[in-house]
């Protein structure tokens, strides 16, 4: 199983995958993504861009995760570790519902480590809405440290801010 960044022929499934995503957390009672979030817009900016890697079985995308440097400008009052490194941000990562509980979301934090060493970042960090108990135990799980809580607009609840800094592994 490899992960690839995702090219414009496949911006239809990686839509359907988010569209799968979000009805299964509103059946769940997780208020997280909606229909303006995340978009069409949003997802052909983030395969554009180069920013969109995921997994693919049967040619269907199952996981998906972004990596920029877009950084929230309300992460500026939180307390970071890494205070004078790069880092690397994270955004919606997603795995479709039939195949979560299955180590994707492992494998994909594991490639975000892998990218970020290999581009000479310092760190990453993301936020993860709180009522998404099950993204906040993977994070921890992965050993990303919480460093803060944020707030955005027309959302219920807040979203817990994550660090983790990267190093090579030992050869």
């Amino acid at each position: 199983m490899d992960i690839f960044p995702i090219g414009q022929e496949k911006k239809k499934k990686v839509h359907r995958l988010y569209s799968d995503i979000t009805s299964d957390l509103k059946k769940k009672g997780i208020h997280q993504w909606d229909c303006f979030y995340p978009n069409r817009f949003v997802i052909n900016s983030d395969i554009k861009l180069g920013h969109l890697f995921g997994i693919l079985i049967d040619n269907q995308v199952i996981g998906v995760i972004v990596l920029d440097t877009n950084e929230n400008k309300q992460f500026q009052s939180l307390k970071w570790m890494d205070e004078r490194g790069r880092p690397l941000m994270i955004h919606r990562l997603g795995i479709h519902p039939l195949y979560q509980g299955r180590g994707y979301g492992k494998k994909l934090l594991g490639f975000a480590g892998e990218y970020a060493i290999s581009n000479g970042f310092s760190s990453m960090r993301l936020d993860v809405f709180s009522g998404n108990k099950g993204a906040l135990k993977m994070y921890e799980h992965a050993g990303f440290q919480e460093r803060g809580e944020i707030c955005y607009p027309f959302r219920s609840a807040p979203y817990i801010c994550f660090e983790k800094i990267v190093t090579r592994s030992e050869s």
